[in-house]
């Protein structure tokens, strides 16, 4: 099942609603729905299990499907109350940046508000002249998870999706904590759809790419992970408490442009793809911005 948020083409700033992707460009307005779905996150996740989204799916009359073309595909999850960040979790990644592989995750935060939808525009902050892409594994909690064990974990994940990591390298160097370099605005498009994790039978064998201006520049396997999904939402876990709609992403693979030589940072203009198996493709355009 692959879930999503929509704004009518052109309606920037309009109302956001939730849908249901029902079959090759169309997707079933939620909110159409007789009675309608709830918008909350994690009670739609809820509603997964029970088979009524499937059938809506299947079912829907013509006057709740919406063709994909038709609408501004915004970021699936649209308030989660954190966003999780995983550095150094790829053996390759570390490799290519000089550093050990990490004996416990390194671990960041995003803030909300870098969330974007999947072909939003990436803005370039006048605060930092290395802007850089990390194509990463998303996961989205779908129930409230405490102290879980490993084996345990993966029934807390409500879905997945593909996020871009981007971050200014720079600014993130400034001090010894990431959360600046990390947190710009557009620093996060995630999507194109939230995929339910019944539909990811084993997160650990997905293949993920980036591409920057048609051009591979990221291509792994979430095999590669040091520290894989389960041991993460567990150990995440056991310090806070996640809720439905909280993200995880999990690291980027080898292949960031900082470690190019010469670094090869995001320019205006350029077009960076995030593409991982199963779960879709981000496709955002590079813009500069104003301000300081």
């Amino acid at each position: 099942m692959r879930l999503c948020n929509f704004q009518a083409a052109g309606a920037a700033g309009g109302t956001v609603r939730p849908a249901v992707l029902s079959g090759p460009g169309t997707l079933v307005d939620l909110a159409a729905a007789d009675p309608p779905f709830p918008a909350d996150l994690g009670a739609l996740l809820s509603e997964e299990h029970t088979g009524r989204l499937a059938t809506l799916a299947a079912s829907a009359p013509a006057a709740a499907r919406i063709r994909l073309d038709q609408v501004r595909l915004a970021a699936p999850v649209p308030r989660p109350s954190k966003i999780i960040g995983i550095g150094l979790n790829y053996r390759d990644h570390a490799a290519e940046t000089g550093q050990d592989l990490p004996t416990r995750p390194t671990v960041f935060a995003k803030f909300p508000s870098t969330l974007s939808g999947p072909y939003d525009p990436i803005v370039l902050p006048a605060l930092s002249s290395a802007v850089d892409y990390e194509g990463e594994l998303g996961v989205v909690i779908g129930r409230r998870a405490r102290s879980v064990p490993e084996d345990e974990a993966l029934a807390c994940v409500g879905g997945y999706l593909a996020v871009n990591d981007v971050s200014a390298r720079d600014v993130q160097n400034w001090t010894s904590q990431w959360t600046l370099g990390k947190s710009f605005d557009t620093f996060a498009p995630v999507g194109p759809f939230l995929v339910t994790a019944a539909d990811v039978p084993d997160p650990q064998a997905l293949e993920i790419e980036t591409r920057v201006n048609g051009v591979t520049v990221q291509h792994s396997s979430t095999a590669n992970m040091v520290f894989s999904v389960a041991a993460l939402v567990s150990l995440l876990s056991a310090v806070m408490t996640l809720e439905p709609g909280d993200i995880i992403a999990t690291g980027t693979p080898g292949g960031i442009g900082a470690a190019q030589d010469p670094p090869r940072f995001l320019r205006d203009g350029d077009v960076v793809e995030v593409e991982i198996e199963r779960l879709g493709c981000l496709r955002n355009p590079v813009i500069a911005g104003g301000g300081r």
